[in-house]
């Protein structure tokens, strides 16, 4: 199976050649590590693998660039922050940076990030997603950032969330029995 390098400002090359072990491992961390003090030992278990060997495989996977970053995805709503806000602002555009990091800095914040402005109807080009146990407690929490971040005469909104959708990480590629090993005409 052939992969090619969506990202070509890396570098590597333009066709990375993945084996039977790398496709088998891509499938197993899909769905996310194992809960467990040793993850990377019970994959390589399920592998037939060492830990290292897993681990040295995770390394050229994320130097070849077929995996793009390897993070945590968090259910918030599990974990008791029944509540959560997508808040927009409006900031000098020379201001964005600054603000972005000392929005980013607080445990409550799980998102900060800059978005082009679409004006007439948008104004917004600061978006920074904060979570609560409920609605008082993310706005107590907005209040705070706008204390500590000096944003009390920029404009923004508060958008709650109304429903939630499936939270999971990225799905590389179905290594399913009966696709094809050509990402061109795999499922």
């Amino acid at each position: 199976m052939k992969v090619r390098n969506r990202r070509p400002d890396l570098p590597v090359s333009s066709h990375v050649k993945l084996d039977k072990q790398d496709k088998a491992l891509i499938t197993l961390i899909q769905a996310g590590l194992p809960l467990s003090s040793t993850p990377y030992t019970d994959l390589g278990h399920d592998l037939g693998m060492t830990e290292r060997e897993v681990i040295e495989r995770l390394k050229h996977l994320m130097q070849d660039n077929i995996i793009k970053r390897f993070g945590v995805v968090v259910r918030h709503h599990e974990l008791g922050y029944r509540s959560n806000a997508m808040t927009v602002w409006n900031v000098p555009d020379e201001q964005v940076s600054e603000l972005g990091h000392c929005i980013g800095q607080f445990d409550f914040v799980t998102l900060s990030y800059r978005r082009p402005r679409r004006l007439p109807d948008w104004p917004y080009n600061l978006f920074t997603m904060i979570h609560g146990q409920n609605r008082g407690h993310v706005l107590k929490n907005i209040q705070f950032l706008i204390e500590r971040c000096n944003l009390d005469r920029v404009e923004h909104q508060v958008l709650f969330s109304t429903r939630r959708f499936k939270q999971r990480g990225a799905i590389y590629h179905p290594f399913n029995k009966g696709l094809s090993d050509d990402p061109q005409t795999a499922g």
